[in-house]
């Protein structure tokens, strides 16, 4: 069983240390600017690097759930490089918040749009579990026919 989740879980692990990165960033912008939590505004460049933390946060259980619903019920090895994709799309969303709120923007949507992909590997994946062994029918027989 191991040998058909690793990519997934190494990805996971990335993802894990990503978001401490992330973390980590706030705890030093915090110090830089002298912002004691709980306070959660300051200077611009304090409040674009929390917020930058802040929206990785909030997406990264999207992630993790998707990432593993494709692959197991899709493929692993495509899963696992589409979850290397987000992860460097979202290091370059959080390092181009930090440099400008404009700069945050290409990034977002190109994690996004592996975001959508994932759902479409999901679904599918899950559809074909549910169509072949609740109701018989093998789409994928049904496709190479």
């Amino acid at each position: 069983m191991l040998d058909q989740i690793h990519w997934l879980a190494a990805v996971t692990v990335l993802g894990v240390l990503e978001q401490a990165y992330f973390f980590l960033q706030v705890i030093y912008s915090r110090r830089l600017f002298g912002i004691s939590p709980p306070k959660i505004s300051g200077p611009p460049e304090f409040e674009r690097i929390f917020r930058a933390q802040v929206n990785s946060s909030e997406y990264f259980p999207i992630f993790l759930a998707l990432l593993w619903q494709a692959g197991l019920f899709f493929h692993q090895g495509l899963a696992a490089a589409l979850g290397l994709l987000y992860l460097c799309a979202r290091y370059c969303y959080f390092m181009g918040y930090k440099t400008s709120s404009s700069e945050r923007l290409a990034p977002m949507y190109f994690s996004a749009g592996v975001l959508w992909i994932l759902i479409a590997m999901s679904a599918l994946g899950i559809l074909h579990f549910f169509l072949s062994h609740y109701v018989g029918l093998n789409i994928l027989q049904l496709l190479t026919a």
